[in-house]
């Protein structure tokens, strides 16, 4: 219902005087017995030391020679980095210690709208970090030739949003280059970068997940990485990938995750899903920012908030939950997956993108077909909406901690 705007008013008043004091009551709260809930700046996946920094799982230096993991710790160094700053680090490896790499898009010469190409023209030249028109078509085109010619060809569409003028470039004919040749050519030295998912005010244009429109392109790869340790190894992975790699960075952690990252030269592969929480009960699997809110939503259901305790069954707090992050889209890891919903019988998959056509009915519907017999319930899919990205409303099209909550609820409960 909507309100008139004299009726409104007094309401608005009355909203600020709740709102002004819950801030001072909060400002005196005790923590709760819990603890508080986490964010991506208090993630426990984030690695904040050096020494965790260098133990993450299957990080590979590439000039790794020790067969024993802790002799390989010895003497490398770590600097602390936000996602933007861990792209850019990646990128500059990929330039120094490649000659035929070249980066190019809009505005990145000068550093790109999310300042993941700074000083790189500086670095290495404006022949090798360059302008383009505005035109993701001609973006993609361009690489396709690029790399057709033997050369690193590392794109940028500056928002996920727009890559779909591009899209006739990447599935008929990056993705099939190799396959349309019999295999005697191919442009597997291309990547392409772009800033995707929500920020919290982009709406439809500047907030969308794309990822699932390329699931059925064969002869690509899709990665979407978490975190700055996760953006470097990843994207280098994809820059030396003998195939066409899109790789979308979820642009609200670029600034927001911060970690210590490890200063060399090193690869985390692609097709390989992580297990970030181990459990029993369930099996969430998320990709990019929504593996925070899921995060949120396991803190939740241990230790629930005052205002949703009593929503909580205290019978479903002691639920053990793993949480599997894909990061790669396409190929994304079917063993990984159906191995953990084959012990525990559930599965919850999170994803910012729209319901209909999304990855998670093509996971859902591989689990089934894989796990039928050991499924304690059915495959929920916790989405986007079905609609445009709404700018006022976009915090009600995320996947937000409680719907994930009430969603791990319904299963466990099924």
């Amino acid at each position: 219902m909507f309100l008139s705007h004299k009726a409104s008013r007094p309401m608005l008043r009355t909203l600020h005087r709740i709102s002004r004091s819950g801030r001072r009551w909060q400002s005196t709260e005790t923590h709760p017995a819990g603890g508080h809930l986490p964010s991506v700046a208090t993630s426990s996946f984030l690695k904040p030391t050096r020494d965790l920094a260098l133990r993450t799982s299957g990080l590979r230096y590439v000039d790794q020679t020790d067969a024993d993991p802790a002799q390989e710790m010895v003497g490398r160094e770590t600097r602390k980095m936000n996602m933007y700053q861990a792209v850019r680090d990646a990128l500059s490896i990929a330039l120094s210690k490649d000659d035929t790499a070249v980066v190019f898009g809009e505005d990145v010469a000068f550093g790109g709208v999310f300042r993941c190409t700074m000083g790189l023209a500086e670095e290495f030249g404006r022949e090798r970090i360059f302008n383009t028109p505005l035109t993701e078509q001609g973006i993609a085109g361009f690489g396709i030739g690029l790399a057709s010619m033997g050369h690193t060809a590392i794109a940028e569409i500056q928002f996920a949003d727009y890559i779909f003028p591009a899209f006739d470039q990447i599935v008929n004919e990056a993705a099939k280059f190799r396959f349309r040749s019999s295999g005697n050519f191919d442009v597997g030295k291309l990547t392409i970068r772009c800033p995707s998912m929500a920020v919290g005010h982009g709406g439809h244009y500047h907030s969308q997940s794309p990822e699932g429109f390329f699931m059925g392109a064969a002869g690509l790869k899709i990665v979407i990485p978490r975190s700055p340790i996760q953006a470097k190894g990843l994207l280098l992975s994809a820059i030396r990938d003998p195939n066409p790699v899109i790789f979308m960075e979820p642009k609200v952690l670029y600034r927001s995750s911060v970690e210590q990252v490890p200063m060399d030269d090193y690869e985390i592969p692609l097709g390989k899903a992580e297990t970030l929480t181990r459990g029993k009960d369930l099996t969430i699997v998320s990709w990019g920012t929504p593996v925070y809110h899921c995060e949120t939503a396991l803190k939740m259901l241990s230790h629930p908030p005052a205002p949703l305790a009593s929503n909580v069954p205290v019978s479903l707090r002691s639920a053990k939950v793993e949480l599997i992050d894909l990061r790669t889209i396409m190929p994304w890891d079917v063993e990984a997956v159906a191995e953990s919903v084959n012990r525990t019988g559930r599965l919850v998959v999170v994803h910012e993108a729209g319901r209909t056509g999304g990855a998670g009915a093509e996971i859902g519907a591989e689990i089934q077909k894989r796990c039928f017999l050991k499924l304690n319930a059915p495959v929920r899919l916790v989405t986007g909406w079905d609609t445009p990205v709404p700018m006022q409303y976009e915090k009600f099209y995320m996947p937000d901690p409680i719907r994930i909550l009430d969603a791990i609820m319904e299963t466990l409960t099924y």
